[in-house]
């Protein structure tokens, strides 16, 4: 009987022994100021331990490209645009790239140069930004009728002295007032083997609506082409986006990482275009408003219906 009782002892002593170290281990919601504390800085080993899913290709027996655009402007995108300086605790995600492309200690955040002839992203060597080129991407101009793009305005300013990049911050504020949009390139497929359909976003590419660099009377096409700034591969953008939370909407103490708001498909998008035989995206040959929505409706039902008919009843 004196056994049993010491061993119950023993075993209580240890469940509050670590019933009590974890508490200590827990962060209090007020400081030593008494001000709230939440941890907000980078979450630097979360970079390392982001869950991806791996698909083999031979259980892929149906998948479709479809390119969105996400407008800051909505309600549902706000925390993706605010703040509009960063601070201490937040960045916009306009912002988590561009620190990524600057960062120090690491290897860089790559940008690729967008194409001339289509919108579709090529992650080749010889479409890499770097130095200067890479500065004059993101130029930024306050005089509507300036021809001449000045260096000393781009709003990432690049050392040639010590090769590396930087964010000035001069012109930032009124540069990401005309930065309201992102284009991704999403891809939706069916996995048989876990007989589900998924998405995955593969690139994503700023929008600047009034560039320098598109002040000439053109089409809308041309116009839209032309005010990607660069396309970045979202793989290689998940590290930077694991590591700072998003802006909190209606509740300071929701802790909500960029990587887990597009994981969770909490933003909101319209549909671009597809990847289609003539390669051709809706505004290249649909003007008007509502029969570009028609357009964008038929496409998301060709979607639904395609994962339908990949069953058999």
């Amino acid at each position: 009987m004196k056994k049993y009782s010491f061993v119950f002892l023993i075993t209580t002593f240890s469940l509050i022994s670590n019933l009590l170290r974890a508490q200590e281990e827990r962060l209090p919601f007020f400081n030593e100021k008494g001000t709230v504390f939440i941890q907000t800085n980078e979450l630097n080993e979360m970079a390392d331990t982001i869950a991806k899913l791996d698909h083999r290709i031979d259980d892929i027996v149906w998948s479709r490209i479809v390119y969105r655009i996400i407008d800051l402007r909505d309600k549902q995108n706000f925390q993706l645009y605010f703040p509009t300086r960063p601070n201490d605790e937040y960045k916009s995600l306009f912002r988590v790239m561009l620190d990524g492309i600057s960062s120090k200690g690491k290897k860089p955040l790559t940008a690729y140069m967008r194409s001339e002839r289509e919108i579709k992203p090529l992650f080749l060597d010889e479409f890499v930004l770097k130095g200067q080129s890479l500065s004059n991407v993101f130029a930024f101009s306050d005089d509507s009728t300036e021809v001449q793009v000045n260096p000393e305005k781009n709003i990432v300013q690049f050392d040639s002295l010590s090769n590396q990049s930087k964010v000035d911050n001069t012109y930032y504020k009124d540069y990401v007032k005309n930065q309201y949009k992102f284009l991704i390139q999403e891809i939706i497929f069916f996995d048989k083997h876990t007989s589900r359909v998924y998405s995955k976003i593969m690139a994503i590419a700023p929008l600047y609506g009034a560039s320098p660099y598109n002040k000439e009377k053109v089409d809308s096409w041309k116009y839209f082409q032309q005010s990607i700034l660069c396309w970045f591969v979202f793989d290689d953008l998940r590290p930077y986006l694991a590591k700072q939370y998003v802006i909190p909407n209606g509740n300071e103490t929701q802790r909500l990482t960029y990587d887990e708001f597009f994981t969770q498909k909490l933003y909101s998008s319209y549909i671009l275009g597809d990847a289609n035989m003539l390669n051709k995206m809706l505004l290249q040959y649909v003007q008007d408003p509502d029969k570009i929505r028609k357009e964008q409706k038929r496409i998301e039902t060709e979607i639904l219906n395609a994962e339908q008919d990949l069953w058999e009843y």
